[in-house]
C-alpha cells in the first residue's frame, strides 16, 4: 500500500517513527522549505544551533541517550562545518542522520555556478568529503526518494553509524507514492548454524574456565545488548572491567565490577582480573592507544572471545553472521547460575570527604568531593582532558550514564552534546565538567541550552588553559594559555531574564555551600571552579609524558 505524500514529509515522518523528536541544525536558504515541513509533523521540532559543528555535537549527544538522532545543514558551508562532529560520531559508532539541503536538482544536473559551492559546477566534492565519515550516502530525486530514504535510515539503525542524505531544495515539497506501513527496523538475525556453533564453543570455554572475565567497551551500549550482558555476568558471577570509553555501561556499584582497564596504568587488581583470565570476553574494543591491549597479542588465542556487532572470534575461530546481542542473550539463558565468583574482588567504597573549609581546592580533593555529589540516574558529561581523566577513577552510582569522546577526542564536544542529552532526557539530572580551554571552543551553545529552558549543572574548570597539554609539552608555554573570561557573567549575557545559580569558588568551603544550593535549586547552575594551572590528577601526570613519547619520541616531554 502506498499513499501520496511529499518527500520532506515522508522523511520527517520516518524520523519521528524511529523515535527522533528533535532535529538539530542551522537554517540556510537551501533548507528553509524543509524546516517548514518539520513543523508539520506532530512531536517533531527543529532546534536551531549557533553553528553546524555544534549541531553535530548536539546530535551526537542526543543519539547516545536516544539511540539515534538527526541534524540538517545547508549545502557546502554548512556540511563541511559539521563534518568534524560527524567524524566523531563515525569514530565512536553513534547513529546520526545527516541531512543536507542541496542546491536545486536542475542546478546540480546542469553544473551551474551556485553560491556555497566552488562555483565550477562540481557538486560531487562535498558528497565525496562526507562519504569518508558516513556508512551510506544518497542524493534524493523524485524517482528514488521513497526507496532511498528507507534504505539509508535502515542502514543507520543497523550499522550504528552516521548516514548522509542530500535533498535538492526544489524537490522536498514534491508528492511521491510512499509506503504506508511502518519502517522495518528489525535487527538481522544470526545465521542459525553459525550461532549454534559459536554458542556451543563459548559454553565449552566458559565452563572449563577457572578465571573468566569480561572487558567492556562502548559498542555494548551502541548495539543495545547492555541488559543481556548484565544478566550474563550477574548469573554466572563473572568479574568485569571496562575501558575508559566503556565507563559505567555496566554498573560500577556491582561487587563484580573490578574497575577501569587502561593497560599498564591499571590498578593491580584490574590487571590481574583481565590479563590472567583464562576465558576473556572482549566486547568490541576500539583499541586506541589510551586503552592499549598489547597483552592480547601475548595471550593464547583460545582464551580470548572477541564479540562484535555482526561477528565473533572464539578461540581464534571466526564466526560471521553471529549477532552480538543474540549470542549474549542465548548464552545468558543457557548457562547455569553460579553462587559466587571464582575470584574475590576487593571493594573500595568511597568515603565521605571531610571538608576543609579554608583550604584551596586541588585536583586531588575536588574530584572525590564531586563523587559524593553524584546520585543514581545522573547523566555525567566529562570533557576531554582533566575532567575525563580524573572522573575515570571515580566510581559512579547505579544507573548513571557517562558521556565522553574518548576515541575522536575533540575538545569542546561536551557543551553542545549536553544540549543533545538534555533534549533527549530532560527529566534526568545532567552534570557537565568542562575545562576553560574547551569551553571557549563551543561556548555559544550555552545560549541555546538556556533558550530552551534547560537546567543543567555545569562545572567550569578554570585552570587558565590546557593543563593536559602542559603535561605533554610546554608546561609554561604561552600556547597552552587561554584568555581568562568572566565566565559566570555569561549566564546573564546569554539569558538576561532567566533565573540561574552562578558561583565562582576557590576554597573547599565555598564549593560545599554551592553544592548544597545546587541540590535545592530548580534552575540552571553554573559553577566556576578555580584550580592551579600546574595541578593535575595523578593519572594525567602519567598520561602526559606517555603521550609525548608517542607523539615526539622517547625522552621528549614534558618540557618547559
Amino acid at each position: 500500500m502506498t499513499k501520496k505524500t511529499s518527500i520532506g514529509n515522508y522523511l520527517f515522518m520516518r524520523l519521528k517513527e524511529m523515535g527522533i523528536g528533535h532535529i538539530f541544525g542551522v537554517p540556510g536558504d537551501f533548507t528553509l522549505q524543509m524546516l517548514d515541513q518539520i513543523d508539520e509533523v506532530d512531536g517533531l521540532s527543529f532546534v536551531g544551533n549557533c553553528n553546524e559543528l555544534n549541531s553535530a555535537y548536539a546530535a551526537d549527544g542526543y543519539a547516545r541517550l536516544n539511540r539515534i538522532s538527526a541534524m540538517i545543514t545547508t549545502y557546502g558551508v554548512g556540511d563541511l562545518s559539521a563534518l568534524c562532529g560527524v567524524a566523531g560520531a563515525c569514530a565512536e559508532n553513534v547513529p546520526m542522520v545527516f541531512i543536507s539541503g542541496a542546491p536545486p536538482l536542475y542546478a546540480m544536473e546542469g553544473r551551474l555556478r551556485i553560491h556555497h559551492s566552488l562555483a565550477e559546477g562540481n557538486f560531487d566534492n562535498v558528497m565525496n568529503s562526507v562519504r569518508e565519515f558516513t556508512v551510506a550516502q544518497t542524493r534524493l530525486t523524485p524517482a528514488n526518494a521513497a526507496f532511498e530514504i528507507d534504505r539509508i535510515l535502515k542502514i543507520c539503525w543497523i550499522e550504528r553509524q552516521p548516514v548522509f542524505i542530500q535533498i535538492p531544495s526544489n524537490i522536498s515539497h514534491l508528492l511521491i507514492n510512499a509506503p504506508q506501513g511502518p519502517l522495518d527496523l528489525s535487527i538481522p538475525q544470526s545465521d542459525s548454524e553459525s550461532l549454534e556453533s559459536a554458542l556451543a564453543l563459548v559454553l565449552k570455554h566458559l565452563q572449563q574456565a577457572e578465571r573468566p572475565a569480561v572487558l567492556i567497551d562502548m559498542d555494548v551500549d551502541r548495539t543495545g545488548y547492555t541488559d543481556a550482558l548484565a544478566c550474563l555476568v550477574e548469573k554466572y558471577k563473572i568479574p568485569y572491567a571496562s575501558f575508559r570509553s566503556g565507563k559505567a555501561i555496566l554498573s560500577e556499584s556491582s561487587p563484580l565490577f573490578a574497575g577501569i582497564y587502561n593497560g599498564a596504568a591499571s590498578t593491580p587488581q584490574v590487571r590481574e582480573i583481565i590479563e590472567q583470565s583464562d576465558c576473556l570476553f572482549v566486547t568490541a574494543p576500539s583499541f586506541v592507544e589510551a586503552s592499549t591491549l598489547q597483552f592480547i597479542d601475548q595471550m593464547p588465542a583460545e582464551t580470548v572471545i572477541s564479540i562484535r556487532g555482526h561477528s565473533s572470534t572464539i578461540g581464534g575461530e571466526v564466526f560471521e553472521g553471529v549477532m552480538a546481542g543474540e549470542l549474549i542473550s542465548r548464552l545468558a539463558d543457557s548457562i547455569e547460575e553460579r553462587p559466587e565468583p571464582s575470584v574475590a574482588l576487593q571493594q573500595q567504597t568511597a568515603q565521605p570527604i571531610k571538608i576543609e573549609a579554608d583550604e584551596p581546592l586541588t585536583q586531588s580533593r575536588f574530584w572525590p568531593i564531586m563523587g559524593n555529589f553524584f546520585e543514581e540516574g545522573d547523566v555525567i558529561l566529562a570533557e576531554n582532558g582533566t575532567s575525563n581523566i580524573a572522573l575515570t577513577g571515580v566510581k559512579l552510582p547505579e544507573g548513571v550514564s557517562y558521556l565522553s569522546q574518548m576515541v575522536w577526542g575533540a575538545i569542546g564536544y561536551t557543551l553542545p552534546a549536553l544540549l543533545g542529552t538534555m533534549m533527549a532526557r530532560p527529566e534526568r539530572r545532567q552534570i557537565l565538567f568542562i575545562g576553560d580551554g574547551s569551553f571557549q571552543l563551543t561556548v555559544q551553545e550555552l545560549s541555546t541550552i538556556l533558550r530552551e529552558g534547560l537546567k543543567p549543572i555545569i562545572f567550569l574548570i578554570n585552570n587558565r588553559g590546557y593543563t593536559i597539554e602542559r603535561y605533554i609539552q610546554g608546561m609554561k608555554a604561552s600556547y597552552n594559555d587561554v584568555a581568562n573570561w568572566d565566565y559566570t557573567a555569561l549566564m546573564k549575557v546569554f539569558a538576561p531574564e532567566m533565573k540561574a545559580l552562578t558561583a565562582s569558588v576557590k576554597m573547599e568551603g565555598e564549593l560545599a555551600e554551592v553544592l548544597e544550593q545546587c541540590a535545592k535549586q530548580d534552575c540552571a547552575s553554573f559553577i566556576e571552579v578555580h584550580l592551579d594551572p600546574f595541578d593535575a590528577p595523578e593519572p594525567l601526570k602519567i598520561f602526559g609524558p606517555k603521550t609525548a613519547e608517542l607523539d615526539y619520541g622517547p625522552h621528549r616531554g614534558p618540557r618547559t
